[in-house]
């Protein structure tokens, strides 16, 4: 496991301070990985029965609607954001805010260098004001059964089912082990003696 540290841009480019989570066993962050991980199992199983009754493309169905409908449930149980986001959206609800951005390209970055023991994450907290936003990221890499819809070689068929369900689809093209996007956890913001 590896929490990386956060790029000097991000810190003075955006934020008046920011700080890695002083261990990886703080409750905000063993939440989040738990969340992260729930959402993950949840996506996972829906979309291997939708591929086993119907193939990869009863699969897209599953993206479309079921995946928002979970994320957002493991939202309200906790009170956390939670999400999926990527730099190549298929979705565009799933798109990144800035630190997101920036945090996918870091990790976009770490997986090309093959220098990182998996998973991949970051948790950070953001001092605005008074106020102390804590955010989790892990990343998600390319699986072999992603290919059928997200590789390079998509059947016409998929290509097709996918055409009509995100017409400004940018989520295709990737190589196995390449960062397919990240779940994000994003907790409200706190007062800092918190």
């Amino acid at each position: 496991m590896k929490i990386i540290r956060l790029w000097p841009a991000l810190i003075l480019g955006l934020l008046s301070t920011v700080s890695l989570a002083d261990g990886v066993d703080q409750p905000w962050v063993v939440q989040s990985r738990a969340l992260s991980a729930e959402l993950g199992a949840q996506l996972k199983a829906e979309l291997t029965a939708a591929m086993t009754a119907g193939g990869p493309s009863a699969a897209i169905g599953v993206c479309s609607s079921r995946a928002q409908a979970i994320a957002a449930e493991l939202g309200r149980d906790s009170g956390a954001i939670v999400r999926r986001t990527a730099l190549k959206l298929r979705n565009p609800a799933n798109a990144p805010d800035q630190i997101e951005h920036l945090i996918l390209r870091q990790f976009e970055q770490e997986l090309a260098s093959g220098a990182f023991e998996g998973p991949l994450e970051a948790a950070f907290e953001i001092n605005r004001g008074g106020q102390k936003e804590r955010r989790y990221m892990r990343a998600i890499s390319t699986e072999g059964v992603c290919l059928s819809c997200h590789g390079t070689q998509v059947t016409p068929e998929i290509s097709s089912a996918i055409a009509r369900a995100y017409p400004q689809d940018r989520a295709i093209g990737f190589e196995p082990g390449s960062l397919r996007g990240a779940f994000s956890v994003i907790w409200p913001a706190v007062s800092l003696d918190e």
